[in-house]
């Protein structure tokens, strides 16, 4: 193993108080041969650890900060929106702002409801869409991450068509049975589900899957979704929790032009602060109390801080020029990373492709020539330890990735010409 003193110090510390070490499991590095690394600060394109390293981060807090750490803009209106107080438990505009201008630039929704998290968000898209339809059943795909919500915990079983059972402890057996489980792709298995079971609420999928490896779906199957969930009187529910206002302002939504019943946000939408929220049509979202029957609350939901700062962040990337630099960028940094992997292959055990799209790109131990992977299945059969060799070696010349070989890298507004050639310097 190896361990730096600080950080190994504080490793250690923070497992005698915390599960792991850790307050979300990803952060753990497990599996790789080095010891997570603490945080002091970021800036910019840039984080520090505590033993004062410098690293060029593509991991941006998991996707949120698309402006890069600190933009002078966000902080001076989060700064503005602390000196007014932080909670208020109260009707406040902050959150109104914020909801004004998200409905306004997205004309497919009406109506948008602020919770805390991605996973809260996903939670009450789900209770929604089964009080609108009085159906129980949801049908998800292998490949896509919808948070820890009990029912998205799932993994495929044997047996009927989607069927299910919980891929975590403490996940009851009739919770399994009410999500569908079938392959990213797979036309025949989402007709069969709807054949056998009269009951399905809704399908949610990520439109652009993103949370193990990036595996981007062929439009016309996000339309043959549409249209069998209109079909059969189920609701389409799009988790744009990563994607959204990162492929587009609309998000995929917006950008394939196929339009969901339920989209859930997140990440973006708070500028880095915790955030989440669920957009619909007016006939969808008052089906929420206080006005309907499904019931969803929130202490901490409309946060002011997190309206102030998402309302800034989404002025600033509200502009099609953005989206197309943002991609230019991504290109560059991915071809960058590619070179050296395939120039260093011999010592990683693996040749490499570097697959993006939009502002994300994904290391993957294929030859460049190979199809991008659209399911699960079609994933190497070792990850992991090739990526050990390179995330390792990555972190000593500074360029932090995020710590799993699942999980896509970020670009942002700081990642700069400037940076991107301290990028091919490091390499």
């Amino acid at each position: 193993m190896i361990f730096s003193s600080k950080n190994k110090k504080y490793f250690q510390n923070a497992k005698r108080f915390t599960p792991g070490g850790v307050h979300s499991p990803v952060r753990s590095f497990k599996g790789l041969s080095t010891t997570p690394k603490f945080i002091k600060k970021g800036k910019g394109a840039y984080i520090f650890d505590e033993e004062g390293k410098k690293y060029i981060d593509f991991c941006q807090s998991f996707g949120p900060l698309i402006l890069g750490h600190q933009n002078p803009k966000v902080k001076k209106e989060m700064k503005k929106a602390l000196s007014r107080g932080w909670s208020y438990g109260a009707c406040e505009r902050y959150s109104l702002e914020l909801a004004e201008y998200i409905v306004q630039h997205i004309p497919f929704i009406d109506q948008i409801r602020f919770v805390n998290s991605g996973t809260e968000a996903v939670m009450t898209a789900l209770r929604l869409a089964r009080g609108v339809t009085r159906k129980n059943k949801i049908i998800k795909f292998n490949g896509c991450y919808h948070g820890h919500v009990d029912s998205m915990l799932i993994k495929a079983g044997s047996g009927l068509a989607g069927t299910a059972e919980a891929s975590s402890l403490g996940i009851t057996p009739n919770c399994a049975q009410d999500t569908l489980i079938v392959d990213l792709a797979d036309r025949e298995a989402v007709e069969r589900c709807f054949s056998e079971y009269d009951d399905i609420a809704g399908i949610i999928i990520e439109p652009l899957p993103a949370n193990n490896g990036l595996l981007s779906q062929d439009v016309n199957f996000l339309k043959f979704l549409r249209e069998i969930t209109k079909k059969n009187k189920a609701l389409l529910i799009f988790d744009e929790v990563i994607s959204g206002f990162r492929c587009s302002f609309q998000g995929m939504a917006g950008k394939t032009k196929v339009t969901p019943d339920i989209l859930t946000y997140g990440k973006i939408i708070g500028g880095g602060m915790p955030v989440g929220a669920i957009a619909a049509k007016k006939e969808i979202m008052e089906n929420l109390a206080p006005v309907g029957g499904v019931y969803q609350a929130g202490t901490l939901s409309g946060n002011p801080l997190a309206m102030s700062a998402g309302l800034s962040t989404l002025k600033i990337i509200n502009d099609s020029k953005f989206y197309l630099q943002l991609e230019q960028k991504t290109q560059m940094i991915a071809n960058a990373l590619e070179k050296w992997l395939n120039e260093n292959h011999e010592k990683i055990g693996s040749e490499y492709k570097v697959i993006s799209s939009d502002s994300l790109f994904w290391p993957i131990p294929l030859k460049p020539e190979e199809r991008n992977p659209q399911t699960i299945d079609e994933l190497p059969k070792e990850l992991m330890k090739p990526f050990d060799i390179f995330y390792t070696a990555l972190l000593k010349k500074g360029i932090y990735l995020s710590p799993n070989p699942y999980e896509v890298g970020f670009v942002s507004l700081a990642h700069t010409e400037k940076v991107i050639k301290d990028l091919e310097k490091r390499l």
